[in-house]
């Protein structure tokens, strides 16, 4: 007898491909998801409320590096893949997918309003036999205390009408090693039927999936990947300064270290934690982990190391100008190279330049910003005063006119070596130039 029940007539649409999928949040993460999606024979619609999106990707022109102009023309000249603001649209697709901010409040506590109203629109269109997916970050139990009530506040009920699971995105902006369909794939559902459902579609677009026992257990995958580099950020963040303070180079003990065959993994440490994951998602936890009365002291220790370290920064330029200069800070004209949070992309959330240029400008510093990938600071929600700054054109005359140069983020296409010459004084917070072997008396490391 033939099965035609919800789940097994979505899961025979998936082995075809005739499952249509809508991607929901078309950035850093949605927009590689859907591109994938398509490119593995979906027909996808892509959902955001920004038109701006909408229009560049109507014109085939891509705002995230992941994905090539050429990639998105050719499935949407190809009719695998469009884009649209009308979430009215929703209930026609098969699978749904959620890519939308998980944030933080300003009392750092998790801000759910995205997935929220994301979850409403969803449900305005709900119908029997849809997949819904949640790969925002966030804590664990989000998927089915929060969004699983406001599906089923239409009356359809999960497992049974509609089918909830969660599988974390794993992006990492400017890594060419990786891309959304060689990273392995953490799914997980409410129930075996959305389990089933889950490794079937997203096998059909990664090269491995993974699957886990419950919604909540993904999301706690999710978290502790982010947890891990976090703390072990802080901790190399912290033998910086115990060591800098004995005359210790902390990056040649790092490299030394790691010859180690076993037992030792490198971190680095730099001027603070930038991107959207790693300095925000371990306090989804801590403010979780309050429900149980379970403390996260390490989590916290790790969360105010890392956000220090901005201020040391600023401590040892204000320090090496005086030495070096005799000039105060308050009087200097600084320059930062790199707004990104990390080097060679235009990605800069959460980036720690931002908030060293408040800081330097708290202080009575003038500050401007030299990136190559990043024309103008846009708007941005903690450091909306910067928004519209520009980046200072690369030549001699202009380096030269600054006290000291701040190396926040080390682009590969920076010339080091003109910038080394051309400076007064440099401080180093990645180490580049000792990566890049050149030598200067303006260099100070921090």
């Amino acid at each position: 007898m033939l099965d035609t029940t919800h789940s097994s007539r979505l899961l025979a649409a998936i082995d075809a491909k005739t499952a249509k999928a809508g991607v929901i949040g078309l950035g850093y993460v949605g927009l590689p998801l859907a591109i994938a999606f398509s490119r593995a024979g979906f027909k996808v619609m892509g959902f955001d409320i920004d038109p701006d999106k909408i229009v560049a990707i109507e014109e085939n022109r891509s705002y995230i590096e992941a994905v090539p102009s050429d990639m998105l023309a050719a499935e949407c000249n190809a009719g695998r893949f469009s884009a649209t603001c009308d979430f009215d649209r929703l209930g026609a697709y098969d699978i749904v997918a959620i890519c939308v901010p998980t944030p933080l409040t300003a009392n750092r506590d998790p801000d759910l309003s995205f997935v929220e109203k994301t979850a409403r629109a969803i449900a305005a269109t709900l119908r029997p036999g849809q997949l819904i997916v949640l790969e925002s970050t966030t804590y664990p139990g989000t998927t089915d205390e929060i969004v699983k009530p406001i599906l089923e506040e239409t009356g359809l009920k999960s497992g049974a009408d509609f089918f909830l699971g969660y599988s974390p995105e794993r992006e990492d902006p400017g890594n060419r090693d990786f891309q959304t369909a060689t990273i392995p794939k953490v799914v997980s559902g409410d129930g075996s039927d959305a389990g089933k459902l889950m490794a079937a579609f997203y096998g059909s677009i990664v090269s491995a999936v993974v699957p886990v026992s419950s919604n909540a257990t993904a999301e706690a995958v999710k978290l502790t990947e982010n947890i891990f580099r976090a703390v072990n950020i802080a901790l190399v963040n912290e033998l910086k300064l115990v060591y800098g303070a004995m005359g210790i180079d902390i990056w040649e003990v790092i490299e030394a270290a790691k010859t180690k065959p076993f037992g030792f993994m490198p971190f680095y440490p730099g001027p603070g934690l930038g991107g959207h994951c790693i300095p925000i998602d371990p306090f989804y936890l801590t403010w979780k982990s309050r429900e149980f009365e379970q403390p996260t002291r390490f989590i916290e220790l790790a969360g105010e190391i890392n956000t220090a370290m901005p201020r040391h920064v600023v401590g040892r330029l204000a320090e090496a100008l005086d030495i070096r200069s005799g000039k105060a800070l308050s009087r200097s004209n600084v320059l930062i190279i790199g707004l990104a949070y990390k080097k060679n992309v235009p990605d800069i959330r959460e980036s720690p330049s931002l908030r060293l240029i408040e800081l330097i400008e708290a202080r009575g510093g003038k500050v401007s910003y030299y990136d190559p990938y990043i024309a103008e600071i846009p708007a941005t929600r903690e450091h909306a005063a910067l928004r519209g700054r520009r980046s200072v054109e690369w030549d001699e005359r202009t380096i030269r006119s600054f006290d000291a140069v701040v190396i926040a983020t080390d682009h590969d296409i920076v010339d080091y070596t003109a910038l080394a010459e051309w400076s007064a004084l440099v401080i180093d917070t990645r180490n580049i130039f000792a990566r890049r072997k050149i030598e200067s008396a303006a260099i100070v490391k921090a």
